[in-house]
């Protein structure tokens, strides 16, 4: 290292805030502190600026130790649930957005993928940010989910997914971590089976190299458990377009055999006989027919000078899911909840036939419009109309609920705890404007899911009330190998530190 790479400080800022309300504002947290870490200015090479915000980190890890208090690394804040929360010492590492493509002689000899396509980015750059960089670098992103405010580190460690219907989420597309697991000790993780990067890679990051499918398996999902996230080495595709359509198809039996089965041959689908890229149906449970809105998209070889799509007059993009706008519904009294669903239906989620945009520009969306709830159950394919019937009845029973039924679909995970764990997993989710009311719709839910035998997980990002005996009985041995894989990695002190009440109340922060 040189005199000047050895002289380069990142910049740690105290806010002097001690609260923090994350950005679906679904709770309030107290803290310890919040800080503000940005790179070095000035001179130094990227990379060298890069190292020295390791050190910078790893710094805070070292106080968070020694004065025995919790420590989190902070994202987008985008999660409605309690995993990126603490009540320590709180670290925002959203200004952390350095970006690098791997030379040749730090990629491996024995890498079968695309070498070009292989990205270094540090924890905070977020989704929009990066589609904008690879969409200039002629890239793209495998997948992503609907909204782009979350920071890729924060993304992957949930379990952020589209409805990319033959690839996974977007933790599948990481090819390896830089993660940051004490004062003395920082990692580059990548998998034994799957060699991507050269050694001359981890030495050049000062790192230690581990190679492991299990260790790499559970740290993949881990909401921050398993110490700072610094870089993430991404898989991208060349760019590509989307051809969107979203459409109001009957909700008969062809639709509800494609949601079971994902066999398409009986839909009227504007693709023809083309398997859909993507693949989602909303259901507005008040809608005045039986219908459901259907959107599909395809995908292109990117061509210059097609149209892009735009954003309508209130601020919608095409590819925005139901949390975007459901919100605009406000906490009403009943009789007035199926009007209200339906208004906001016919203002925001128009049909649209056959427009064209990158996935950065059809997923465009990082606003919040009101106060979101929003719930995510994995399901086996085969039981997704099982579950539509059964919040359809409840709806009719002991409703009516401000709620949209929505179903994606995503490839299996071969992620530890990776919720996305079905072959495919076909995705239950409900969206709603925060409040007493939809809360109850999620708890009956939940417990209907139980009682009728329906095999389920969460997100991990959204809004879930889960105790220890029902993380083992969704998981089952997977819990202990994820358990064990920690162990390994974050020695005793680390451990404490990077635990919080999230993963206290899911039996995962076990000494």
């Amino acid at each position: 290292m040189s005199e000047q790479a050895a002289g380069l400080q990142s910049l740690v800022v105290d806010t002097r805030q001690h609260t923090w309300t994350n950005k679906h504002q679904t709770y309030t947290q107290k803290l310890l502190g919040l800080y503000d870490i940005w790179n070095p200015t000035g001179e130094g090479s990227p990379l060298e600026r890069y190292n020295a915000t390791t050190r910078g980190l790893q710094e805070l890890i070292a106080d968070a130790v020694m004065d025995r208090v919790h420590l989190r690394a902070l994202g987008g804040g985008w999660s409605l649930s309690g995993a990126p929360a603490t009540d320590g010492r709180l670290v925002n590492t959203k200004p952390l957005n350095l970006y690098f493509r791997l030379a040749p002689g730090m990629v491996h000899a024995r890498y079968t993928g695309d070498a070009a396509g292989l990205h270094f980015v540090q924890c905070g750059c977020t989704i929009v940010e990066l589609n904008s960089r690879f969409r200039r670098q002629g890239r793209s992103l495998k997948t992503s989910g609907a909204s782009n405010g979350q920071t890729i580190a924060g993304a992957l460690s949930t379990g952020t997914h589209g409805s990319a219907i033959d690839t996974g989420a977007i933790h599948d597309t990481v090819a390896g971590l830089h993660l940051l697991v004490g004062p003395q000790r920082h990692i580059w993780l990548e998998r034994a089976s799957h060699p991507v990067t050269s050694d001359a890679f981890a030495r050049q990051l000062g790192a230690e190299l581990v190679r492991d499918d299990a260790l790499f398996h559970a740290a993949i999902v881990s909401f921050g458990s398993f110490g700072i996230i610094h870089g993430v080495l991404l898989e991208t595709d060349p760019l590509f377009l989307l051809k969107m359509y979203r459409q109001r198809l009957p909700l008969d039996r062809a639709l509800r055999r494609a949601l079971d089965t994902l066999d398409f041959s009986g839909l009227a689908l504007p693709g023809g006989a083309e398997r859909p890229y993507h693949f989602q149906v909303v259901v507005n449970p008040f809608a005045p027919t039986h219908s459901a809105h259907v959107i599909t998209l395809y995908r292109r070889p990117f061509r210059p000078g097609y149209s892009r799509p735009g954003i309508d007059l209130d601020g919608i993009g095409p590819g925005d899911d139901a949390a975007a706008f459901i919100g605009l519904v406000t906490d009403l009294a009943p009789p007035a909840i199926p009007f209200a669903v339906n208004q906001v239906m016919s203002r925001a989620y128009r049909d649209l036939h056959g427009i064209e945009g990158t996935l950065g520009e059809i997923f465009t969306n990082t606003t919040i419009r009101g106060r979101v709830a929003s719930t995510a159950m994995g399901l086996p394919v085969s039981r997704a109309t099982e579950a539509l019937d059964l919040v359809q009845d409840l709806n009719r029973e002991a409703g009516p609920f401000p709620v949209l039924i929505a179903f994606r679909y995503v490839k299996r995970t071969q992620a530890t705890l990776g919720w996305t764990r079905f072959e495919p997993t076909c995705v239950l989710e409900l969206d709603g404007p925060l409040s007493d009311r939809t809360l109850s719709l999620y708890r009956r839910v939940w417990a209907a899911l139980r009682e009728r035998g329906i095999p389920h997980t969460f997100h991990w990002g959204k809004q879930l009330e889960l105790g220890e005996d029902a993380v083992r009985e969704m998981y089952g041995d997977a819990v202990d190998q994820w358990l064990a894989a920690r162990n390994t990695l974050l020695d005793a002190e680390s451990r404490r530190v990077f635990s919080n009440r999230f993963q206290e109340e899911l039996g995962l922060a076990a000494p």
